[in-house]
């Protein structure tokens, strides 16, 4: 894709500020990093807050792995079509994706739905979603939350607003636990192909596609083969089943990194003083030059917003790639080699072809 130097719209004028995010949340983690203090002997977070999940230390050499996130304002795109069965298993994964990031194998998860109504309908079809995304992602859900808050919900559908969340569990022997410690210049980042905007950036999406240029979303889009609607409720892909099989097969995999809000730059989360160069990404799915084309969007606020056609990034040694990719095959999963680690200690993520460079939470020319 070619870098226009226009700024057309942005994440934070739809109302996504992720600059004030983070200052925000740096206030709040002052309080909430200090609960450690409350189980010194038993329930220690390995981790710090701000990987994929935490790790909690049962003992024994044991770890409880936990991650929990949102479907967000994807909901408002199923509100307007009056479509809810495949908003659980976005749900479901977002937070599996997350959880397999440390080497952790999903076991369940726990659901908190609020509604502005109980109504028969809408819960049997998020239902219907939350089975398919745990069938998919082999967990179950012994448990949850359904609350009635009508007056703090105003969606896109009277009778229908709703907003779905959920927290999984998983299991990790601690010494197996994955941080990316181990990658070292030289190791192949492998790119998994996204099913397409998988659940982050729908309020640019919707400033873009349905409030700037009113699109409807029952029109069909020759570029889809489908309707501009359906393009948008495609399911995020659940990467569980592949990624297990790779940890199963103990190939050398040395990072799992989970491309959601911010894109590529979630690989430094991973925790090494590596950069990455990534030459070789893959054309990125139509619905992104779909929504770049009709906001004006810039480059480098798509590929800080969006995934871009690689939804998660497995980083192993250059001897395990073929494995890694044929593991992928297996599962019906595209997947190529997009790129390596390099020696770099500011931890900069350079998109060679789009001549692009991450560095200090964003995106610029390089």
């Amino acid at each position: 894709m070619d870098n226009d130097p226009h700024q057309g719209a942005t994440y934070a004028e739809s109302g996504v500020d992720i600059d004030r995010v983070g200052r925000a949340l740096a206030k709040m983690l002052t309080w909430v990093n200090r609960t450690a203090d409350f189980r010194p002997d038993l329930g220690r977070s390995v981790l710090p807050i701000g990987h994929f999940a935490n790790v909690v230390d049962l003992g024994r050499g044991l770890g409880l792995a936990v991650s929990t996130d949102g479907v967000g304002t994807k909901i408002l795109i199923a509100e307007m079509l009056d479509k809810y069965d495949t908003v659980g298993i976005d749900c479901i994964a977002m937070n599996v994706n997350d959880l397999i990031c440390v080497g952790a194998e999903p076991l369940c998860m726990l659901d908190c739905l609020s509604v502005e109504a109980a109504d028969e309908y809408l819960l049997e079809e998020i239902g219907k979603g939350l089975y398919e995304g745990a069938r998919q992602a082999r967990i179950s859900i012994p448990g949850g939350e359904v609350a009635q808050i009508r007056d703090m919900l105003r969606g896109a559908r009277p009778g229908r607003s709703f907003d779905l969340v959920g927290t999984a569990l998983g299991l990790v022997e601690i010494e197996r636990i994955l941080l990316g410690s181990d990658i070292v210049p030289g190791d192949v980042v492998i790119g998994l192909r996204s099913s397409g905007l998988h659940s982050n950036g729908f309020s640019l999406v919707r400033k873009v596609l349905l409030e700037q240029a009113r699109l409807p979303l029952d029109a069909h889009v020759e570029e889809f083969g489908r309707t501009l609607g359906e393009e948008l409720l495609e399911p995020t892909h659940i990467y569980v089943p592949e990624v297990m099989a790779m940890l199963a097969a103990g190939l050398p995999i040395k990072g799992l990194a989970n491309i959601t809000g911010d894109g590529f730059l979630n690989l430094v989360r991973l925790d090494t003083p590596v950069g990455y160069r990534l030459t070789d990404l893959p054309e990125p799915h139509p619905i992104f030059r779909f929504i770049r084309d009709a906001g004006g969007i810039d480059l480098a606020e798509m590929f800080l917003v969006f995934n871009m056609g690689v939804g998660f990034c497995v980083i192993c040694a250059p001897e395990a790639a073929d494995a890694v990719l044929d593991i992928c095959r297996q599962h019906g999963v595209v997947a190529q080699a997009i790129g390596h680690a390099v020696a770099d200690p500011p931890k900069q993520v350079l998109l060679q072809r789009e001549s692009l460079v991450g560095r200090a939470a964003k995106f610029v020319p390089a």
